[in-house]
């Protein structure tokens, strides 16, 4: 059995979505415009200097493309921060490196996931910008053998072209991105409250 790719998910997004959002043109259909992973180093490269290298190193790896150093804007003295240090990578894909890189985040880094139950609908902001945080970057097949030492983690933001949260939300989870039904969760917990036994009067 053939597995979709994002690409082919994507194409097939719009005759899935036209009834519901009233799409009459196939260019109002959501497209992944940008994919960007972030790691901040700031912390870790204070007690070791190699660590920005070894984080751009891993990311390139995963990503297929080579990391950008974010430098700081200003000096925290709080912070032993001086202005111009390294404080993160960051690498930002778009056409065909950012197509392999989603095929490989649904198809075997989410499910390699410890403990995952889907995502959270409030990581998806107003704009419909969906943000994910990446506890471990061993998930991903290339990185599989590295010592429990050098894991770090990593955020990852898919821009995507929709006009609202829910209109993005239901692109992803066609794109195979599977969301918790977090009313379900506010209403179960609600009951329990409400269920919750309480004190007893004192005569």
């Amino acid at each position: 059995m053939n597995v979709p790719t994002i690409k082919e998910k994507i194409k097939s997004a719009y005759p899935m979505l036209k009834e519901k959002y009233g799409y009459t043109n196939i260019m109002q259909a959501p497209q992944v415009e940008k994919v960007i992973v972030s790691v901040g180093t700031g912390k870790m490269s204070r007690n070791d200097k190699k660590k920005n290298e070894f984080v751009a190193s891993r990311l390139a790896t995963i990503t297929g493309q080579k990391a950008s150093p974010r430098p700081a804007k200003q000096s925290i003295a709080s912070f032993k921060l001086r202005e111009g240090d390294i404080i993160s990578q960051m690498v930002t894909m778009r056409g065909n490196h950012m197509m392999g890189f989603l095929d490989k985040l649904v198809n075997i880094a989410i499910p390699r996931t410890r403990d995952f139950r889907g995502f959270r609908t409030s990581s998806v902001d107003a704009m419909g910008n969906f943000t994910m945080g990446i506890k471990e970057h061993t998930i991903f097949p290339e990185t599989a053998d590295e010592d429990l030492k050098d894991v770090f983690g990593f955020a990852i933001t898919i821009v995507v072209s929709t006009k609202n949260k829910q209109e993005s939300i239901d692109f992803l989870e066609h794109l195979g991105f599977p969301f918790r039904d977090t009313a379900n969760e506010g209403r179960k917990k609600k009951e329990v409250v409400k269920g919750a036994p309480g004190k007893k009067r004192k005569k």
